[in-house]
């Protein structure tokens, strides 16, 4: 039995009309009854009853369609994960993000990619605070939304998609709780909290760096493995955290003022891979992102102009 033959008795049993199996097959009603008269010659048997005002399917063709639509869907759908995974969206795309803030949008870069590419699975999950890369290489994730920069020899990154300012967390009973805004050179008042885990040195220097750009020394705080065990330092005033600016609002807490740093430098996010490996689906993923990106630094470009009018 040939395929077309098949498709056209599927579609036919389906539309029961000759001239809308036609349009769907793109082909004449002339080659639509051709297929079904070869198909049913083949059978042995009529598989429609067929008259000048309706079409409707046999018994025998009723049994038929029900013993062969589930298979010939199974090798439908076999077709399109094998064109899909050599195109690069077949699997699954694990995306990790850095924080609530990146994970927003990740989620809806996520949330966009599933509904273009309805067979590719994707998982995303909150990657590690203080080791950024291992789960990267460990192939637990494909790709990351995460701070820039990143300057590891086997690892790809995009192009900034966003920035955000940093602050600098305190005790709300610290000197600095009341001032409107501080420049790196005050860093010296502060004791730095810094991250206790395989991260680059330079990272180490933006996250708790050890002098101000007019070399005076900043005194080092304690390493901790999680924000909220940061935050709880310097709720008690054991350090402070020079941070982004989201993490106020994405991690308000009693006891802990977040002042803006106004000279330091911006956090930059953008997405990260191990080179070599940017799939046709983290491609599409690093696209929506940015696009994601862009669309939340216009609103927020936006609603801050409006605010000012």
């Amino acid at each position: 039995m040939e395929r077309d033959e098949l498709e056209c008795f599927l579609i036919l049993a389906e539309e029961l009309h000759f001239g809308r199996t036609a349009v769907r097959m793109r082909l004449s009603r002339a080659r639509v009854s051709q297929l079904v008269q070869r198909l049913e010659r083949r059978l042995g048997a009529p598989l429609f009853e067929r008259t000048s005002r309706t079409v409707v399917l046999t018994e025998l063709g009723a049994r038929f369609r029900a013993d062969v639509e589930p298979h010939h869907r199974a090798i439908e759908q076999a077709l399109a994960r094998t064109a899909a995974a050599a195109r690069g969206f077949g699997g699954t795309l694990r995306v990790g993000f850095s924080a609530p803030f990146t994970g927003e949008i990740a989620m809806r870069a996520v949330d966009a990619l599933r509904a273009e590419h309805p067979e590719l699975a994707v998982e995303i999950c909150e990657m590690s605070f203080n080791d950024p890369y291992a789960q990267l290489r460990d192939r637990y994730y494909d790709v990351l939304l995460m701070e820039l920069p990143v300057r590891e020899d086997d690892l790809a990154k995009s192009p900034t998609i966003l920035t955000e300012a940093r602050m600098l967390a305190v005790a709300a009973a610290h000197p600095y709780a009341a001032r409107p805004w501080l420049t790196m050179e005050d860093l010296p008042g502060a004791s730095l909290i810094g991250i206790d885990g395989d991260i680059p040195d330079y990272r180490r220097a933006l996250q708790a760096p050890r002098r101000t750009p007019a070399g005076l020394p900043v005194p080092a705080g304690p390493d901790v493995s999680s924000l909220q065990e940061a935050l709880m330092f310097v709720a008690a005033d054991k350090g402070a955290l020079l941070t982004a600016a989201h993490t106020g609002t994405y991690h308000a807490r009693p006891g802990v003022a977040h002042v803006p740093v106004v000279d330091a430098e911006p956090v930059r996010y953008g997405l990260v891979w191990r080179a070599g490996e940017n799939t046709a689906a983290v491609d599409a993923f690093a696209a929506l992102a940015a696009a994601e990106a862009a669309a939340r630094t216009t609103a927020l470009t936006t609603t801050a102009l409006t605010s000012v009018a």
